[in-house]
């Protein structure tokens, strides 16, 4: 276990990512009075354009659907919830963790993965399209709020985070971001938490939303002993307890087993590598943020299970291929007649094809549809495709 000896001045452990020792930002500027280098990036990302269009992008049901079920914001300050407690127990920081959580998912398109798939083979012919460099594109470049730099000029720290896995083709287009994949290094501690986080509250909380939407029941998710487990030891503590406080207590306990599993694993690997530095954890043959075996195996047939039994329910394909649809007429009609788009995309797609030719006039459409939220995007749809609709 770690001990005091192990912590500098800050309180925070030797391998954790340091303000005063961040490999700093694109574009220099002053340091702030009163926050943190990583506070600040959390602030930018929460005052940014794309954080709030994630209150109408979709998790797994699309926004109309029903007031309860979970967004990407909604998604996002639940694995910011959860990073941050994993991140104190194990004396990181727990600022730059919440702020990659916060972050993750800007670049994501309208729809959820059923448009991120019909956005990449769209830009198939053009380099593709991936949320996750989306994402960093989002804070590097399409973001405009400030008058000295494009984009939200984060810390390298927390753009590392957002990046979470890159091809090596793409890699080398992206400098000291995407130096790791060529070395095929570990990203910092903060964002291995991050990371994790995520594949926690999406598992966890999607057994929520589909149990809400009828796709799922309580008698086929007690075939998980993940939720089998919890969900005994509820019954037998309150056993006259309504199916939703039921359902809330069971996802509850499953996510505090899982987060304990978590922390309890990643305090040992990281007492058996011992690093020394935030360097020395990039360093590392493995992440030292970790799941144990038996927790892993039950993470992951939950994982298969909501894929089997929600991601490809046919409700839900329904929705998806109304969706594909849209993402792929849309940017076919942008790509077809960049005119048809606000003055500012159409001199973004100009410059870009100034510059990359008929790729950069791709990038800019695709920047536009992947910014839009569900709903701006069925609406566009309609204004270019339904006669009776109002332009």
């Amino acid at each position: 276990m770690m001990n005091a000896a192990q912590s500098d001045s800050d309180g925070l452990a030797p391998y954790a990512a340091h303000d005063e020792r961040s490999r700093g930002r694109r574009f220099a500027e002053p340091k702030p009075e009163f926050r943190s280098e990583f506070q600040r990036d959390r602030d930018r990302i929460i005052h940014s354009n794309a954080f709030r269009r994630l209150v109408y992008k979709t998790q797994v049901f699309v926004n109309h659907e029903g007031d309860l079920y979970r967004t990407r914001i909604t998604h996002s300050i639940e694995v910011a919830q959860i990073g941050r407690s994993v991140a104190r127990a194990l004396r990181v920081n727990e600022t730059l963790t919440e702020a990659i959580s916060l972050a993750h998912d800007l670049g994501h398109t309208p729809f959820g993965h059923a448009g991120q798939d019909a956005l990449n083979e769209c830009m198939r012919p053009y380099g593709g399209f991936e949320h996750n460099l989306q994402s960093l594109r989002v804070v590097d470049e399409l973001e405009e709020r400030y008058a000295a730099f494009p984009g939200l000029n984060l810390t390298f720290e927390c753009r590392e985070g957002i990046l979470k896995h890159c091809s090596a083709r793409i890699a080398q287009q992206l400098g000291d971001i995407g130096e790791r994949f060529l070395r095929h290094q570990q990203p910092g501690i903060e964002a291995q938490i991050a990371n994790l986080a995520d594949e926690i509250a999406y598992n966890n909380h999607d057994v929520d939303d589909g149990i809400r939407a009828g796709l799922i029941d309580l008698q086929q998710l007690n075939e998980m002993r993940l939720f089998r487990r919890q969900y005994e030891v509820v019954i037998a503590e309150h056993p006259n307890l309504g199916e939703r406080r039921l359902v809330h207590e069971v996802i509850r306990r499953m996510i505090n087993h899982i987060v304990v599993d978590l922390i309890r694993t990643s305090q040992q690997r990281i007492t058996e590598a011992n690093p020394v530095s935030i360097d020395a954890v990039r360093l590392q043959p493995r992440p030292l943020i970790a799941l144990s075996d038996t927790t892993l195996e039950e993470h992951r047939e939950l994982m298969r299970f909501l894929r089997g039994r929600v991601y490809r329910h046919y409700k839900v394909l329904r929705m998806t291929t109304k969706a594909r649809r849209v993402i792929q007429e849309l940017f076919g009609a942008f790509m077809a007649d960049v005119q048809l788009m606000p003055p500012e995309h159409q001199e973004a797609a100009a410059r870009g094809e100034e510059t990359q030719g008929t790729a950069g006039r791709a990038r800019a459409v695709a920047d536009y549809v992947a910014g839009m939220t569900d709903r701006y995007a069925i609406l566009e749809h309609a204004r270019l495709y339904d006669p009776a609709e109002r332009t």
